[in-house]
């Protein structure tokens, strides 16, 4: 019998979808991505936070839209044709994360994660999971989940229609 699917799962590796902000690389669970898409017009929700773009409709569910460029302060921050929204499903809520571009799904063995130091990222170390080295890149591994569900986000509440 084959057990290299088990071993493989037993081993901790897990997918990540890459995407970058900036000059950094994150990777999140591929399990909480639903789709990828592009940037699309949003409507906007007045007294929102800056970085909540607004809502879309995505095939019947209002999904909240937010700029994690305008939430780490990534300067200057344009929508064009390549600008790429994640939609992630998270605590059983649909949210959708606008990012400077995806580059990729990695696998990562539980070795290849380092845990995060104390550094100079723009994410607050919390949502961190870990360093992902794949060759000669460094992934931060971010708790999406943990990020989006923060009280910081005002997600939850705010956008509850």
């Amino acid at each position: 019998m084959d057990n290299s699917a088990v071993d493989h799962h037993m081993n901790g590796s897990n997918e990540y979808l890459v995407f970058t902000l900036g000059k950094e690389e994150y990777g999140i669970d591929i399990l909480k991505v639903q789709e990828i898409r592009g940037y699309d017009t949003v409507t906007s929700i007045a007294n929102s936070p800056e970085f909540i773009k607004g809502v879309i409709n995505l095939r019947g569910t209002i999904v909240p839209i937010v700029d994690l460029r305008i939430k780490f302060h990534l300067g200057n921050v344009t929508y064009n044709q390549f600008t790429v929204v994640i939609i992630l499903n998270i605590a059983n809520r649909v949210v959708g994360i606008v990012v400077d571009g995806v580059s990729d799904v990695i696998t990562l063995a539980s070795e290849q994660i380092r845990p995060a130091p104390e550094f100079g990222s723009t994410l607050n170390t919390e949502y961190i999971q870990g360093l992902g080295t794949v060759e000669e890149r460094m992934i931060i591994l971010t708790d999406i989940e943990k990020l989006m569900t923060s009280g910081e986000m005002m997600l939850v509440e705010s956008v509850a229609v």
